[in-house]
């Protein structure tokens, strides 16, 4: 990816899909050509939490809220320290951002971190497409010198794939870091990065757990070497199909059958580690208002999402597996995707969704009280 920081909102820009389809408006953030898949955002809030969500890695976003950027940016609601997203497509950004936090404008922001984005587009042509077409390449091109169509377009489809990508390492911390428990410490959680997000560890220390989040490279000796009361593995970008290593490291867990959580990608390393399959979703759920079933109460729970890939288990009937049975726990409303897993005869469980619900909805707070709960029956 090339960019500059030199944009404005009258300079050209172009958006190409693989499959032909050319949207033209204009330079929104950094001027220059991006490549990524596309995929759309169902959020009317928390773009700034979007972009900062490594999850989002070599992914253009397209915002189906019609207007993005009203309440600037801050310095409080990064979820990591960087723009992870490969490309933005807007369709009225904010002339002026109003509000009391706001430090500059999201344009601003985008510039400043070389994110390569387009306004003025239809999003919602755009997004009908996607639903239809399914999740493709894309590449924004912007500039006062394009390249013709014909040309772009070959670029687009020289550009790497979402599946059988392995990208968790390339987001993920380097070394280990510590997030303190608030309040009296009660518990410690070894936790996998393969693409945290910075509220995940903190909900675990606001119920006094201290949380060592560890390199997606973390071997088993060092996920035991903080002597964990539990293990939690995160959230991250990529295909699950690629992850063997973060899945022969769950395997170990289960095998000493510490309490276990997992969220999105840990969710999808917890099919992988149980046997089940996993597959790409036409065009992935994302955004902060998907309706999940929690089976095991009853209860519906409006949730933030963002994956491409899903696990392939039977949501009928009860499954065996290696470290005794397993069941579907959550499921989408929308489509009856997997949505979550449980053991029944071990302490683990995930969710294929966010409830760190940074920036929002908070129906899912309670699955890391459920986590605490497990590693008190343990320690019991």
């Amino acid at each position: 990816m090339t960019t500059s920081t030199r944009g404005a909102s009258k300079t050209p820009a172009v958006l190409v899909l693989e499959d032909g389809r050319i949207f033209r408006g204009r330079a929104y953030g950094a001027v220059g050509v991006t490549f990524g898949e596309a995929v759309f955002s169902t959020g009317m809030t928390g773009y700034q939490e979007t972009l900062t969500d490594p999850s989002y890695h070599r992914q253009v976003v397209v915002m189906t809220a019609p207007h993005v950027g009203n309440t600037g940016v801050n310095d409080e609601d990064p979820e990591s320290q960087r723009i992870w997203v490969a490309g933005y497509v807007v369709r009225d950004p904010a002339r002026v951002p109003s509000n009391w936090r706001s430090r500059r404008s999201l344009d601003e922001e985008l510039r400043g971190q070389g994110v390569v984005g387009i306004s003025g587009v239809d999003t919602r042509a755009l997004t009908r497409h996607l639903r239809e077409r399914g999740a493709m390449r894309v590449g924004i091109f912007s500039g006062n010198a394009l390249p013709d169509d014909g040309t772009m377009l070959a670029e687009v489809r020289q550009a790497p794939e979402m599946t059988g990508a392995d990208l968790s390492a390339e987001v993920a911390t380097k070394e280990t870091y510590v997030v303190p428990a608030i309040g009296e410490k009660k518990f410690t959680v070894a936790a996998v990065d393969l693409g945290i997000k910075g509220m995940t560890p903190h909900r675990m220390a606001e119920r006094g757990i201290e949380v060592h989040v560890l390199p997606a490279t973390a071997t088993v000796e060092d996920v035991y070497a903080v002597d964990p009361d539990g293990v939690f593995f995160s959230n991250g970008p990529g295909d699950p199909a690629t992850a063997d290593h973060p899945v022969s490291v769950m395997r170990a867990v289960l095998e000493r059958g510490t309490p276990l959580f997992g969220i999105c990608f840990g969710n999808q390393i917890l099919g992988r580690a149980l046997g089940f399959g996993t597959y790409k979703l036409k065009y992935g759920h994302r955004g902060i208002n998907q309706p999940v079933q929690d089976r095991t109460t009853g209860k519906v729970e409006v949730t933030a999402h963002n994956h491409g890939f899903a696990v392939d288990a039977p949501l009928d009937k009860v499954s065996d597996t290696p470290y005794g049975r397993a069941e579907v726990s959550h499921v989408c409303l929308n489509d009856q995707v997997v949505e979550g897993l449980q053991l029944l005869d071990r302490p683990a469980f995930s969710v294929q969704y966010h409830p760190e619900a940074a920036a929002g909805p908070h129906d899912a707070a309670y699955l890391f009280d459920r986590f605490t709960a497990l590693m008190e029956g343990q320690r019991a």
